[in-house]
């Protein structure tokens, strides 16, 4: 579903030059939750918006759903991938209630049934119908995601990126969103990456994890040897000790 051959990412500022990312390459089957992992300022996020279009980029190849991604994106390129944030308060718009939220991208692309897929997707991440004409100052957390997330997933996009979705959450409410993302992967088919520094939180919904530092792509490991520690590169096993034994939740 993504091909991804010789990522490159660089940023220009005040006359110095930055490789953000480094000749990163990997492919994501369709139906896989795939998973990056690093420190802050690895470039693990990069990625996922270079993936988006939503930051300039070189590659051999970016291919999505078998078909080379163009360097300004299409409303339909856009259709099939929908991008979760991290920050869930930012990335809503302080003056749209949840349903002018959800309403936007539906009028956008012309949808039919507005009003019912807004209830329905309300009611699909676990918000009450109460929630839908309040703003995002008068949710929680957990709820400003949840809408993150039913937005994104709106329009029934086969691809889901996801933006450290639950590094800006309570520990509680993170479990609570994880359990959600991984019922709605079930339910939507979805394929998906999911941008982290957590490894527990990644090992949770990803078969395969790939770790990134300064700029590129150390190695791809499953979470099975993520857990027992059968890696081949030191800064994995630095991961994993950092961690202080992580487990994996069960979905």
């Amino acid at each position: 579903m993504i091909r991804v051959e010789n990522l490159n990412v660089t940023f220009h500022n005040s006359g110095r030059t930055m490789r953000a990312v480094r000749d990163v390459s990997f492919a994501v089957a369709a139906g896989e939750t795939f998973g990056i992992v690093g420190e802050s300022g690895s470039g693990k996020s990069t990625v996922l918006k270079a993936i988006a279009g939503l930051v300039k980029s070189s590659s051999t190849m970016l291919a999505v759903n078998g078909r080379e991604a163009a360097e300004r994106r299409s409303r339909e390129e856009r259709k099939l991938m929908q991008f979760v944030f991290q920050d869930p308060y930012a990335s809503l718009h302080p003056r749209q209630t949840v349903d002018d939220i959800l309403r936007e991208p539906l009028i956008i692309h012309g949808s039919n049934n507005i009003d019912d897929r807004v209830v329905a997707a309300i009611a699909n991440v676990g918000l009450s119908p109460l929630h839908r004409f309040r703003y995002p100052h008068q949710l929680s957390g957990g709820q400003r995601q949840r809408v993150a997330i039913a937005r994104a997933l709106i329009l029934n996009p086969p691809i889901l990126l996801l933006d450290e979705p639950t590094s800006a959450l309570d520990v509680s409410v993170q479990a609570e969103i994880l359990n959600l993302l991984s019922r709605l992967r079930q339910s939507y088919s979805l394929t998906s990456i999911l941008v982290s520094h957590d490894l527990a939180v990644v090992a949770h919904l990803c078969n395969r994890i790939a770790i990134m530092q300064l700029g590129q792509l150390v190695e791809i490991v499953n979470a099975a040897d993520l857990r027992t520690g059968r890696v081949q590169q030191d800064y994995t096993r630095q991961l994993i000790s950092a961690s202080r034994g992580f487990t994996r939740a069960q979905a």
